[in-house]
């Protein structure tokens, strides 16, 4: 897929040939500090094709090492700069430096199926069971 990049932002890069994730990194130094969020432009613009989606998920060794997670969905018209949205859930600052990797994109295949309004939805076994009901 194509990409570009803002002044100072860094290129986008896969650890290992197999990762399903790309690593996005900040282009500058920052604070996240506990119990707080912060919102990082990455300078990183991409091309993403219709009938995907790029999902920004959260690097799992940030996550389990210092409660920082980020979240978000790139749609396939959106070609400005990506900006991830750091949550700091931990009870310890966490300083990030310019090239720190802070989030990873997951490119995807999703439904665009027109939605229609109906009187009911129907058909499933499952019905309305929704938090713990297959858990008794």
């Amino acid at each position: 897929m194509n990409y570009s990049l803002d002044p100072g932002a860094y290129p986008i890069t896969r650890a290992h040939p197999q990762d399903a994730g790309a690593d996005l990194r900040t282009p500058i130094d920052f604070v996240l500090w506990p119990k707080c969020r912060k919102l990082i432009d990455t300078g990183v613009h991409v091309e993403i094709p219709f009938g995907k989606a790029g999902f920004l998920k959260s690097k799992s060794g940030l996550s389990a090492k210092f409660g920082n997670q980020s979240e978000g969905v790139i749609d396939s018209g959106f070609t400005g700069a990506i900006g991830v949205v750091m949550y700091n859930h931990g009870w310890l600052p966490k300083r990030y430096k310019a090239g720190d990797k802070i989030t990873q994109l997951v490119v995807m295949d999703v439904v665009m199926d027109d939605w229609k309004q109906v009187d009911a939805v129907t058909g499933f076994e499952r019905g309305n069971g929704g938090f713990g009901s297959t858990g008794k």
